[in-house]
């Protein structure tokens, strides 16, 4: 999920930039300019984009696969008017490059785009236009990406016509980047300029992101469901809506208000996250050291509670005042009785939703929180919702009893096992190798050992009844914690583990990186490549830097492009992609000896020497650069406006980009798609 709001970091990013170098400012480059053409039945918005001579600017839609920057262009919604279709763009000119292997398209001398609307206001008013662009010098550099505004006068009398230049507002111009991207153009034959096609806006890659985290707080919801404190509340609490209302549909009306104030409930607690900036403060601590040790604590505190050293519960008084306001009549009095559900649930609910922010915090943002909250929210209301609907339901409900509690213990050492992912976090990035890879897997044999041992009846914990036989529920439950214990085994030894490999700390943070005795796990040793100053043995065996300038002149030494890798210690799916994508044939070979990789670790809390300790503007804003990480942070978002890892690199012994663009978890994160990235940018570096 690190992945999540890539998108959304890009825009935020772009915005806050206010510096630019006067020489390669974008807009002396591109000049913008819009008017409007008023007709009988509508009108016709026209925004000019006039490009100097010898320069380029990408089209609204780009061929599939490529990684150019595509121009945006779009109209501020009004009431003074209405879109009319979709937006049109001349048709960009286009060839095929042979050494990398794509069809390039991109406008020159001038671009075109075009909106119809239908007036709506009898008074003149202006039309505000944004657009956001890159510029590139054909054969040459490439400026970093840009965004501004105009402003389109309009006159109410739809027989009058309003031709203005385009004039940029404060609120929404931004500068291009501190320092431009100098990225090798192909030489393109330039071809006579033809028709318009239609446009749409990109979509976001965040939507796909966000239905994760919907998922997994929905079952996260669903698990604090059959929780002991909640579950048998369903029943009680429908049978009472349906007895108090004089008829079926005022029972089924009062359910539903009560579902809907659960969930309501839930938003608001994630709005005041958001609107406190707490969103935000989670993504920026998310690799806090001391973030990470708070969350060990709170669900390993949270999980022995499940298990029942003892029971976390809220001041009484909070309880009790809710339950006051909920005697009264209406609607007022039935979200105060889902206030008390909440509130008096809280010692199961709690743990489950500490772990889940715990979650949305590794992933971060204030759309992460605001839907995993709606998402939990409406799993707790959906059963008081159907059984209203249904009553005749109820009838089939298993009663409540051990097999709640058994639900219960099986969740706290579930809490207990992920704890320790939050601590691993912590361990790697101060790097105190207090919990390796070994000790880490030999916690959770020890956890999911137990966990087997007590769903066959072997350990009994405070709250349970002797068993005298296994259900059939419970046997096949406690087959899967024995087969999973059995699983983790071979992990010290060196297996892979890729079922669980994202959450376990890097293969080759461990006493033994080919496992206890040398048995496999590494997939190079250090003896199959050159060692010299400044490398180490990474994933999967590989040797790699920690210096980007160490690398560099390695790579020129050796003539080999640089693989700049950002990424974490306590990022996850850098994990995933070191382990299920590095390691693959095609590709590790390929990292091996075609490639000079240099690991950048945004997250490393080694300090710099003091005279390298400075402060400086990064997106518009003073940032510290103190730790090594700090150093890496601020060039990844200079060079790239983005601050998501893993984010993959290809660059010449020069340290310049090579022009394939970036690779992701997101986008590249099958191993077929990302050789294809791989060779691609090394096929470009070799013509």
């Amino acid at each position: 999920m690190k992945s999540l709001f890539k998108s959304l970091i890009l825009l935020v990013g772009l915005s806050a930039l206010n510096t630019v170098n006067a020489q390669n400012n974008p807009e002396d480059k591109v000049k913008w300019s819009g008017r409007i053409e008023q007709k009988e039945d509508y009108s016709i918005v026209i925004i000019e984009a006039s490009i100097v001579p010898n320069w380029e600017i990408n089209p609204m839609v780009l061929p599939k696969g490529s990684m150019n920057w595509p121009t945006t262009v779009e109209l501020v919604k009004s009431k003074d008017f209405e879109l009319v279709g979709k937006m049109t763009e001349s048709k960009p000119h286009s060839e095929y490059d042979k050494i990398l292997d794509e069809t390039l398209v991109f406008h020159v001398g001038k671009a075109i785009f075009k909106q119809k609307i239908k007036v709506l206001s009898k008074k003149d008013f202006k039309i505000t236009f944004k657009y956001d662009f890159q510029t590139c010098e054909i054969n040459a550099q490439c400026l970093s990406p840009y965004q501004s505004s105009g402003t389109i006068n309009v006159k109410g009398n739809p027989n009058a016509g309003a031709v203005v230049e385009s004039q940029p507002t404060n609120e929404d111009t931004a500068s291009s980047a501190v320092s431009n991207i100098s990225t090798p153009k192909k030489e393109k034959t330039i071809t006579k300029e033809v028709a318009e096609k239609p446009v749409s806006t990109p979509e976001k890659k965040e939507s796909k992101s966000l239905w994760g985290v919907f998922f997994l707080a929905f079952f996260s919801g669903f698990a604090a469901l059959i929780m002991p404190c909640v579950f048998p509340m369903i029943p009680m609490t429908v049978s009472f809506f349906t007895k108090r209302s004089k008829t079926r549909a005022l029972g089924i009306r009062n359910a539903f208000i009560y579902g809907g104030s659960i969930i309501l409930i839930h938003v608001i607690l994630g709005a005041i996250v958001v609107a406190t900036g707490a969103g935000h403060i989670l993504n920026e601590l998310s690799t806090n050291v001391y973030f990470n040790i708070f969350f060990f604590l709170m669900l390993f505190l949270f999980g022995l509670s499940f298990l029942g050293a003892f029971e976390i519960q809220l001041p009484a008084k909070w309880v009790n005042s809710a339950d006051a306001k909920a005697d009264k009549g209406g609607i007022v009095g039935i979200f105060f009785m889902a206030l008390v559900l909440s509130l008096a649930s809280f010692s199961c609910t709690g743990p489950i939703l500490g772990g889940l922010l715990g979650g949305l915090s590794a992933y971060g943002g204030g759309s992460a929180l605001m839907v995993g909250m709606f998402a939990f929210g409406l799993a707790l209301a959906l059963p008081f919702m159907i059984f209203a609907l249904f009553p005749s339901l109820l009838n089939s409900m298993p009663n409540s009893g051990g097999w709640l509690n058994v639900v219960k213990v099986f969740l706290g050492f579930l809490e207990i096992a992920f704890a320790f992912k939050f601590l691993s976090t912590a361990d790697t990035t101060m790097q105190w190798h207090l919990l390796e890879r070994e000790i880490f897997i030999s916690i959770w044999i020890a956890v999911f050992g137990t966990l087997s041992l007590y769903m066959l009846g072997k350990v009994r914990l405070p709250h349970d009844s002797p068993v005298e036989k296994l259900s059939v529920g419970r046997t096949m439950m406690a087959t899967l914690t024995i087969a999973f214990t059995f699983y983790l085994i071979p992990g010290l030894w060196g297996a892979p583990l890729k079922l669980v490999n994202a959450f376990l700390p890097p293969d080759f943070y461990a006493e033994s990186p080919e496992g206890v005795g040398g048995g496999g796990g590494a997939t190079i040793s250090a003896s199959d490549a050159e060692v010299v100053e400044g490398m180490h043995k990474g994933p999967k065996g590989l040797m790699a830097f920690k210096d980007y300038d160490l690398a560099l002149a390695y790579a020129k030494k050796v003539n080999k492009p640089l693989f700049v890798d950002f990424t974490g210690w306590g990022c996850v799916n850098c994990r995933r992609m070191e382990q299920s994508v590095w390691g693959k044939p095609g590709i590790i070979e390929h990292l091996r000896d075609d490639v000079v990789i240099v690991s950048l670790y945004v997250d490393e809390r080694t300090e710099l020497p003091k005279k390298e300790q400075v402060t400086r503007k990064v997106n518009g804003r003073d940032f510290s650069i103190v730790t090594i990480g700090n150093k890496w942070t601020a060039k990844q978002i200079e060079e790239y406006k983005t601050s998501s890892q893993p984010y993959y690199i290809l660059q010449t012994p020069e340290g310049k980009d090579i022009p394939v663009g970036s690779a992701d978890y997101q986008n590249h994160g099958e191993p077929e798609v990302f050789k294809n990235w791989l060779e691609k940018g090394l096929k470009a570096y070799k013509k």
